[in-house]
């Protein structure tokens, strides 16, 4: 067996050796052959295995986490290390200057002015407080060319109580003024058809002294919650010397409510003027002349915001009583803004139309011209509508401007005329063309108006305005007393930390008036009263964080203007004086 097995791999390596030889024999023969491929290459791309986004987690095979506890073995370490302590930089600090509740001012002046103020404020505890103010202002007069009386003291005295809380504030005032003033200004040409000696006894026999009291009582409250934002009530009773009376009361309250995620507000006016003089100007009734009206306001409104548009739209409505002749009327007027960011806070356009029935009184009046007669007519007036439109915003963040036009449509304007006279008759101590009377009027009126402002600095700030008006009348020959243009500008400044100083200056265009001798005519043509500058100036000291010493110049250009026909003003004027500030 052992042979055959042998003679068998003989035999196989035999035939395995014969087999390459011939192989390799015909691989001799082979010829070159070229081999065209019909079929295009197509590319096949074979599936992606996608990985899903939320994975299947399979941890049925996963062993349960064994809980583990351990603790640490801690001991103490002694240590000698000592940390340094840190020290915080040191910062200057200005010293806060100390404020004062209460100071008294007093000055005197050329004319042998005196003027002197005091005010005191004391709180009582935590939120409740008192105080009180007291002004006096009087000039012996002596105005040049001024044949009659022409002093005057104007003082007053003022108490307030009030407290604050966190959810209001409320404060109650009383108050009591006293003005004596004298009709000094007769006209030009006054006694010229009379002799120098009975000129001279009717002007001795004149006595133009006049006095008002005026008896204010009223209070204001706050709220920080609630539909009820704030009201506010006043009392007044003025009185003149010559049984003149009137009682002025208004109350005030401002409510909000919240309706479909829009604020309404609403304001409430009740109104009332009443009062009577003792006769008229000419003396033909022996009646007393009485008035009297009740005005109740609502003016609704609410504003609406969106990116750069602020819109306020609303309405105010009036219902007016005459008292005193039992006609009642019912106005409606506009009250409408609105405002639009053309560049940001730099240029802000605006316009708007708003009307109102504003309340006339003898108290009013005489405030804004001392020397009328009591002998008024008195009436609210129908503002219609004042139809306006602006630009404002800053140039740069210390300069402000606004630029406004305005168009005004207004019934019963109330003008200031001067009264006609007659110097042959006997009259009362006002009816020689030296007091001033209230005549009505519907007129339009188209205005333009500009002011800028600018804080150049902590030390110096400085601002100007004016006022172009352009007046048309119904009845009226002209817009009595009322300038068509009116500047004025003021500039205040710190020159040291100790001195310091400041100016202003006013401008008054021309104005129109008209007075009649009724002893020699009956008509007579309007007169012109120039323009005036009033050039006004101060200068002041403090000595101390108490005390200050103050030197104040008024009419620095010696101007006797005319104010009102035939009432020239004191020309130039110095105070000086000094401010004390305390503590109880």
């Amino acid at each position: 067996m052992k042979f055959n097995f042998q003679n068998k791999i003989s035999i196989a390596v035999l035939l395995m050796v014969l087999q390459v030889s011939f192989a390799q024999k015909k691989e001799e023969n082979i010829g070159s052959e070229v081999v065209n491929v019909v079929k295009p290459y197509t590319p096949a791309i074979s599936d992606a295995f996608k990985v899903q986004e939320t994975p299947v987690l399979d941890d049925e095979g996963n062993a349960k986490k064994e809980t583990i506890k351990y603790s640490i073995f801690s001991f103490p370490v002694a240590s000698t290390f000592t940390p340094s302590k840190g020290k915080a930089e040191g910062v200057d600090k200005t010293k806060q200057e100390h404020l004062y509740n209460n100071y008294a001012t007093l000055g005197f002046g050329n004319y042998r002015t005196l003027n002197a103020e005091l005010f005191v404020n004391q709180e009582l505890d935590n939120n409740d407080y008192v105080g009180g103010m007291f002004r006096h202002l009087s000039s012996q007069g002596g105005i040049t060319g001024v044949e009659l009386d022409d002093r005057f003291y104007d003082s007053s005295i003022n108490l307030t109580y009030g407290a604050n809380y966190n959810d209001m504030s409320w404060n109650l005032d009383l108050g009591y003024k006293n003005q004596i003033y004298n009709w000094y200004g007769l006209p030009e040409n006054f006694g010229a058809s009379l002799n120098p000696a009975d000129r001279s006894d009717l002007i001795f026999a004149i006595d133009p002294q006049h006095t008002y009291n005026t008896i204010s009582f009223g209070g204001k409250i706050d709220f920080n919650e609630g539909f009820l934002n704030e009201a506010s009530m006043k009392f007044n009773r003025f009185t003149d010397a010559l049984g003149s009376a009137e009682n002025r009361f208004y109350v005030k309250p401002s409510l909000q409510f919240d309706v479909m995620d829009e604020s309404i507000k609403t304001d409430i006016t009740v109104d009332y003027v009443g009062g009577s003089f003792e006769n008229n100007y000419l003396k033909t009734n022996t009646e007393p002349l009485k008035y009297g009206y009740t005005n109740l306001g609502i003016a609704p409104s609410f504003v609406m915001q969106k990116e750069d548009w602020t819109l306020n739209i609303g309405a105010k409505v009036f219902y007016s009583l005459d008292n005193e002749n039992s006609t009642n009327k019912l106005y409606v007027y506009p009250n409408f803004n609105a405002s639009y960011k053309v560049v940001g806070d730099l240029m802000i356009f605006y316009a708007g139309a708003e009307g109102n029935l504003e309340q006339n009184s003898y108290m009013d009046f005489a405030n804004e011209n001392l020397f009328l007669s009591p002998t008024l007519d008195i009436r609210p007036t129908d503002q219609q509508y004042d139809v306006f439109a602006g630009l404002k915003g800053k140039i740069v963040n210390n300069v402000s401007y606004n630029i406004r036009g305005s168009y005004i449509n207004e019934r019963n304007k109330a003008l200031y005329r001067s009264n006609d006279y007659n110097e042959n008759v006997s009259n009362e101590d006002y009816a020689y063309g030296n007091s001033f009377q209230v005549v009505y009027d519907d007129m339009k009126t188209v205005s333009f108006s500009g002011d800028l402002k600018a804080n150049f600095s902590d030390d110096v700030t400085f601002g100007i305005s004016g006022t172009f008006s352009s007046y048309t009348n119904d009845v009226q020959q002209e817009a009595w007393n009322l300038p068509t243009i009116k500047l004025n500008s003021n500039i205040d400044f710190n020159i040291t930390p100790k001195w310091f100083a400041g100016a202003a200056v006013f401008y008054v265009g021309e104005r129109k008036d008209i007075q009649s001798n009724t002893a020699f005519v009956t008509n007579s043509s309007p007169i012109t009263l120039d323009s005036y500058f009033d050039v006004n100036a101060h200068l002041g000291y403090k000595y101390n964080s108490q005390l200050t010493g103050f030197v104040r110049a008024n009419n620095i250009t010696n101007n006797g203007y005319q104010k009102w026909l035939n009432y020239p003003v004191q020309s130039f004027q110095i105070v000086v004086g000094a401010n004390y500030k305390f503590d109880f």
